[in-house]
């Protein structure tokens, strides 16, 4: 299925609720007041109750119980409610999908964000859109499941969907990836630009006249991401490291290929599925 095809199977795009489109219209303002957005988030209880969810879930360890969207801005503060948000409405709008376990999906967006962020301030470049495009970055994955499940689910038997070879495999059978997908979604909620190039570009960022940095550190903090949810140790890392790309942002390797690392949690249980939409996951991949 070609990617003009794919974009218009029913449910492959979900719609962007009111709410987050506001939400994403202060990503380029200048001066944004923190409790204007919570105010603002506080509007929908849907993606409240989902905020509130997420930050008190074990992967961010709080010292206590946030109740509110205030409270989750003053403790986690504007990028990470904001992004999150963003998150919790593209949850809700591929709230299962088959074949996919959206726990593990998830939790490795959740990595791929705080890695951005962690490799994005040394080297000076916006940690606000690092962070919001590393934990989007992926969600073409989910709009390539629902919009052509069959095909999708045999890929995955033979490339895991979090394998370091996925973009690779996707463009041999399909002629584009996740990334072109999930630029395509991030183009029709009105991303701001750069965030768009990010995402379209995070799997060869410095390629065919394309310089566009952030998509370098979505390129290097995805590389963990997966390396982490494989269990990837020692020597393994090393190899694996997008060496390339490292070099052009100055990128100090030692603090991406060490063992364990402060940006990255195993934690799982931030946004588990209910006992009916795990039935019904399960019947998907079944059939």
């Amino acid at each position: 299925m070609n990617l003009e095809k794919l974009l218009k199977q029913p449910q492959a795009l979900p719609s962007v609720p009111k709410v987050v489109r506001q939400l994403i219209d202060t990503f380029e303002q200048p001066d944004v007041d923190p409790m204007r957005v919570a105010s603002l988030i506080e509007e929908d209880p849907v993606l409240t109750a989902k905020l509130l969810k997420t930050a008190n879930s074990a992967f961010f360890g709080l010292s206590r119980n946030v109740t509110n969207a205030r409270e989750a801005m003053n403790i986690l503060g504007l990028i990470k409610v904001r992004a999150l948000v963003v998150a919790s409405a593209l949850g809700e709008g591929f709230h299962t999908v088959g074949g996919v376990n959206l726990n593990q999906f998830w939790r490795y967006s959740l990595n791929a964000a705080n890695l951005a962020r962690y490799i994005a301030l040394p080297i000076r470049i916006d940690e606000n859109t690092a962070f919001t495009a590393g934990l989007i970055h992926g969600v073409g994955e989910l709009v390539m499941h629902v919009g052509m499940p069959e095909a999708m689910i045999e890929l995955d038997r033979a490339v895991p969907m979090l394998d370091l070879k996925r973009a690779r495999a996707e463009r041999s059978l399909f002629g584009y990836s996740y990334a072109e997908v999930g630029a395509a979604l991030a183009r029709e909620w009105k991303f701001p630009r750069r965030m768009i190039n990010a995402i379209e570009h995070q799997t060869a960022p410095f390629d065919n006249d394309v310089y566009e940095p952030i998509a370098g550190v979505i390129h290097i903090a995805s590389w963990r991401a997966r390396a982490e949810e494989q269990d990837m140790r020692g020597e393994l890392l090393i190899n694996t490291y997008p060496d390339p790309v490292g070099l052009v942002l100055g990128i100090d390797p030692d603090t991406v290929v060490a063992d364990r690392i402060p940006s990255i949690s195993r934690e799982t249980d931030f946004d588990e599925p209910d006992e009916s939409a795990a039935a019904n996951n399960k019947d998907s991949v079944a059939h």
